[in-house]
């Protein structure tokens, strides 16, 4: 029997439309006799999020987080996922207390990171998913070493996420400054991929490039979601 989906998204809005479009495709192309999975969708406010990792209000994050994912398990949600890889910092203590299974993007990203045999993999996202931890601590377990960019780069990206691609606005210019940071990442810090740890990145990072994979956070996290959708265990 298919599970129930259930997604907490809008944060942000775009990386939303991608997460549902790639699972509907999903089943299109894979599944077809299945027909489509029922998705339940609790679309956040993305401003309130940002004001809590401002305050670093952990307590108040998780309480948010959490709300969220009992209103999904009410509507019927089976199982649930953040579709977002910021609030991934209080994971663990969200989903030690759901109602329902929780899927993680940060341990799938890892698992196929793991899988390929990646060592040195640099890490792209929000300020705050760059300068936090949880993305080290379960890479570091499996013997690799995430790598950031420079704290001017770490800058630039932020803004051009929040100020661009958060809202839709893909421009030429950003992608260049986006593989001119990674470029020097891997001549400076020899990174040998790019894990893209915002779900907007793929709006604008859309392939592997500079003779690196770019681990596509979405993508991974979506193929958990429907294999867990058909009762295959993460």
């Amino acid at each position: 029997m298919i599970k129930r989906i259930g997604l907490i998204c809008g944060i942000g809005p775009e990386s939303t439309i991608d997460y549902y479009k790639r699972i509907i495709q999903s089943f299109q192309t894979n599944y077809p006799d299945l027909g489509y999975p029922e998705i339940i969708m609790y679309s956040a406010n993305l401003s309130e999020l940002m004001e809590i990792l401002e305050k670093k209000d952990w307590d108040r994050l998780i309480d948010w987080l959490s709300e969220k994912v009992t209103y999904l398990y009410h509507a019927g949600a089976e199982f649930a996922a953040i579709g977002s890889n910021t609030p991934h910092a209080v994971f663990y203590q969200v989903r030690s207390i759901s109602p329902i299974p929780m899927l993680s993007i940060i341990e799938e990203t890892c698992r196929a990171a793991h899988s390929r045999g990646l060592k040195r993999p640099g890490l792209m996202g929000t300020r705050f998913t760059m300068e936090s931890d949880f993305y080290q601590k379960p890479f570091s377990e499996k013997g690799m070493k995430i790598i950031v960019p420079e704290a001017e780069d770490r800058r630039l990206i932020n803004d051009r996420l929040f100020s661009e691609i958060e809202l839709g606005i893909i421009k030429g210019s950003t992608r260049k400054e986006f593989l001119s940071i990674v470029k020097k990442m891997i001549e400076k810090n020899s990174i040998d991929s790019l894990i893209l740890g915002c779900t907007e990145l793929p709006l604008i990072l859309e392939k592997d490039e500079l003779g690196i994979p770019f681990l596509n956070t979405t993508a991974i996290h979506v193929e958990s979601i429907v294999n867990y959708c058909l009762g295959e265990k993460p």
